[in-house]
């Protein structure tokens, strides 16, 4: 899938959900497609996605069917993406898909397999504990796992660096992470005209 299908997708879920046509949350992607078309090129068919409320981006780049993806997406189920199948799994639950992620690598290893997990989060989920506990005991065991952060300023319209009081994102530069920084074309939440409550 290439960068204009990409955008076009998001273009026509942002339309179906201010059409009404989308009754639950949704958390569109935009401005990242270069770097997660980059990204994916060294991800793997056998290798394992764990991501967010913001996933579907990470779907089509997977390999799910954008019919599929779509239908599920009108269904309400944006935020809860899950395909057994392709290996893909989110969690809107801030943090709750680190832990699981953290596992999958852990019996990879364990396995002896040669898959690896691509956990992708936000900035501000960076820098939770479960995060940087995670990152600790992946570095400390190798496991066969890459931190993916996706810093888009946008943590539900609250500046992370601030409220951490931080000049930097702390698991920049460490091992086992890849970061990004974009610019979110879309409010954190909905397409930015129709009020979902």
């Amino acid at each position: 899938m290439n960068l204009e299908e990409l955008v076009a997708f998001e273009k026509e879920i942002a339309d179906s959900f201010n059409n009404a046509k989308i009754k639950a949350p949704i958390h569109l992607h935009g401005g990242n497609e270069k770097q997660l078309i980059e990204i994916f090129k060294n991800i793997k068919q056998n290798d394992w996605i764990f991501s967010s409320w913001r996933s579907h981006y990470h779907c089509l780049l997977k390999g799910v069917p954008i019919e599929r993806l779509r239908e599920d997406i009108l269904k309400g189920k944006s935020i809860t993406l899950i395909y057994p199948e392709y290996k893909i799994y989110t969690s809107a639950i801030v943090g709750g898909i680190i832990p699981i992620a953290l596992g999958t690598a852990f019996a990879l290893k364990r396995e002896g397999s040669k898959d690896r997990v691509n956990l992708f989060m936000g900035g501000m989920t960076s820098e939770t504990g479960a995060a940087h506990e995670a990152h600790k005991y992946a570095t400390a065991f190798d496991l066969p796992i890459r931190f993916i952060v996706e810093i888009n300023h946008k943590s539900v319209c609250t500046d992370t660096l601030k409220a951490w009081n931080i000049k930097e994102y702390s698991l920049i530069g460490k091992p086992k992470v890849i970061n990004y920084e974009y610019e979110l074309p879309w409010p954190h939440a909905g397409a930015g005209k129709r009020v979902q409550f």
